[in-house]
C-alpha cells in the first residue's frame, strides 16, 4: 500500500451562510484515509457527519482547508473537474435509495453510464453480472416501485459500482431497512471491501460500524475520537 493517503483532509471547515445567519458545521477536520480502508463515521444528528461525507464525495466544497485526493488538491476545482472526478472515483449509496421508481432495475443501474463513451453492451453485461451477484437476476426488468426496501438498496449498490468506483460512500445505508435486509446489505459491503474497494460509511448503528477498520466519532463539527482496529464480524 502506498504511503500517500488516498484521501487527506487538512483543517477542513464548512459554514453555511445566508444574509442573516451563518452556521458553522465543520470546525477543522483533519483525517487521512488509505486506499482499501473501511471507515465508519458516527455522530449524533446535526454534528456534521453528512456534510463531511458530501465534501469527501465532492458533492460540496469546503469553506476553508485543503482536500487532497490521490495527492491532488481538489479543494478549488471547477464544476466540470469535480463532476469528472466524482463520477470516476466515487459511488454513492444513500438511505433513501434515490431510484427512479417508474424505471426498471436495469435502467436505474445503467443511469451513471449515460455520460461515458464506453461500450453500452459492455456496461449492460457488467450490470447483469453485478445484479446476479446480488441475487437480483430475476428482478432486472421489474420497476423500482415493485421492489422491497432491501432489493432497492441492493440495486443502489450495483448502480454505485457500475463505473468501477474506487470508493463507495454510504450515508445511513441501512436506515430504512429491517434487520434481515440490513445484515444482507452489510454482508455485501464486507464482500466489496474484501475486493479492495475503499468504503466510507455514515451510520448511527454501532454494530454496523464495528465491521469497519476504523470508527471516527464526531461531535460539534470536529473529530472527537478514533477507534482503531475494530474487529469485523
Amino acid at each position: 500500500m502506498s504511503n500517500i493517503p488516498f484521501i487527506q483532509l487538512i483543517d477542513i471547515k464548512k459554514s453555511f451562510i445566508t444574509p442573516k445567519v451563518r452556521t458553522d458545521v465543520l470546525m477543522g477536520i483533519n483525517l487521512s484515509i488509505n486506499k482499501g480502508e473501511y471507515l465508519s463515521i458516527m455522530a449524533p444528528s446535526g454534528m456534521g457527519k453528512t456534510t463531511l461525507m458530501h465534501i469527501i464525495g465532492l458533492l460540496d466544497l469546503p469553506t476553508a482547508g485543503t482536500y487532497l485526493l490521490n495527492n491532488k488538491d481538489v479543494s478549488h476545482l471547477n464544476d466540470n473537474q469535480l463532476s469528472l472526478l466524482r463520477n470516476t472515483v466515487f459511488g454513492f449509496v444513500f438511505q433513501q435509495f434515490f431510484l427512479i421508481e417508474q424505471a426498471t432495475v436495469m435502467d436505474n443501474v445503467l443511469l451513471p453510464t449515460m455520460y461515458y463513451k464506453g461500450s453500452k453492451k459492455d456496461f449492460f453485461h457488467k450490470a447483469q453480472y453485478l445484479l446476479e451477484k446480488l441475487n437480483l437476476q430475476d428482478r432486472m426488468y421489474y420497476k423500482a416501485n415493485e421492489l422491497s426496501g432491501g432489493q432497492k438498496q441492493r440495486v443502489a449498490i450495483v448502480r454505485a459500482l457500475i463505473n468501477d468506483a474506487q470508493c463507495l460512500l454510504a450515508d445511513e445505508p441501512t436506515g430504512n431497512l429491517d434487520t434481515t435486509s440490513s445484515l444482507e446489505v452489510m454482508d455485501i459491503f464486507d464482500n466489496i471491501h474484501s475486493l479492495g474497494t475503499t468504503i466510507i460509511m455514515v451510520t448511527h448503528d454501532i454494530q454496523m460500524a464495528k465491521r469497519s477498520d476504523r470508527i471516527i466519532e464526531m461531535r460539534d463539527g470536529v473529530i472527537s475520537n478514533i477507534i482503531e482496529n475494530t474487529v469485523s464480524s
